[in-house]
């Protein structure tokens, strides 16, 4: 016992500081405690905030980080009181934590301080759909102390520093309402009766799952936009749902989709550029034998080549839809999931 008292009373020189064993060990247990405890913390702040409505968690979730943060604090200055290292003393080394922010800290810290002013700011939260100024679009899933990450659809997750949606411009398309409107190009040939094709493209609308509704004043709308050089082009314009918002991709794909068919079944032709073609030859003869030949192919004295039946199976089935099928499955699992 008297060798490990005196273990632990041995002194250990670190310039002007005298440090004992045993309070090196103290300190090191603290900082290991108050590690395992803010873990568990975070855990039970997770945990509880799964039990909350929807527009509760993101501010369960700024609570759970400053709470985090102040508990490290604390356990860090109890850790270097028991290490012998007074709180008064930091004062001397405040100069040096200057000179290393301005030369090595200075975006760690930038990005600590950004940290803090986008949980308190509220202009981003955990479950935000965002559009960053570099191109980068995606959920937020985490605010850490250096970077927020952000996962994409394709389920890629970035880390983007958060002094970048400090400075830079970014695009919040769930801030305050979830609901968007998306605008969905198309086109068809001149001489198509607009009724008609207003009428398709609503039932194009009905029948992707991502419409809001298709009633009101929120109603899908049909608009002629432009008259281009060789079709009339319209806009779908639609009101998303909450979740469909956050797939723009899908749900563009989705649109199309049902746009082609609707515009098919009605016979609604969707035209393309056309040229004016001059021919200096017809299959490698002379301007005068391949007009000659053009003439007999227009009476009818032409006789085309036999070409052979292949026995290539046709398919009968009509194509599915697989973005629209992909966003009615998220809708599906949303209203399988108990509310929260």
């Amino acid at each position: 016992m008297e060798r490990i008292n005196k273990l632990l009373e041995y002194a250990l020189h670190i310039g002007s500081f005298h440090i004992s064993v045993g309070a090196l060990l103290g300190f090191l247990f603290t900082l290991a405690l108050v590690w395992l405890a803010g873990h568990y913390l975070r855990r039970a702040f997770d945990r509880y905030a799964a039990t909350r409505e929807s527009n509760l968690r993101p501010a369960i979730y700024t609570v759970s980080r400053i709470t985090y943060y102040l508990f490290v604090l604390i356990g860090l200055l109890v850790a270097l009181s028991l290490l012998g290292i007074p709180i008064s003393r930091f004062a001397v080394f405040a100069g040096a934590i200057g000179v290393g922010l301005g030369f090595g800290l200075q975006a760690i810290f930038s990005n600590f301080i950004s940290g803090l002013i986008l949980l308190f700011d509220g202009s981003l939260k955990v479950g935000d759909f965002v559009e960053l100024e570099s191109g980068v679009t995606g959920e937020v899933s985490d605010i850490n102390i250096r970077a927020t990450r952000i996962t994409t659809n394709d389920n890629i997750e970035i880390l983007v520093p958060n002094s970048e949606f400090v400075t830079g411009r970014v695009v919040n398309w769930t801030h305050q309402e979830a609901s968007r409107r998306m605008r969905i190009s198309f086109g068809v040939a001149y001489g198509s009766d607009k009724e008609t094709v207003k009428k398709a493209a609503l039932e194009a609308a009905a029948e992707v799952p991502a419409t809001l509704t298709t009633e009101g004043p929120r109603a899908p709308k049909v608009w002629l936009v432009e008259f281009g050089d060789s079709a009339l082009v319209f806009e779908l314009v639609v009101w998303l749902t909450a979740d469909a918002t956050k797939r723009p991709m899908a749900v563009k794909a989705a649109y199309n989709w049902a746009l082609e068919s609707a515009l098919a079944r009605y016979q609604l032709e969707i035209p393309f550029p056309q040229r004016d073609l001059h021919l200096r030859s017809v299959f490698g003869n002379s301007t005068a034998e391949g007009l000659a030949l053009l003439q007999q192919a227009s009476t009818g004295q032409l006789k085309a080549p036999v070409v052979a039946a292949t026995d290539a199976p046709i398919c009968t089935q009509p194509a599915r839809n697989d973005a629209a099928d992909e966003l009615a499955a998220d809708e599906n699992q949303m209203r399988s999931t108990p509310a929260t």
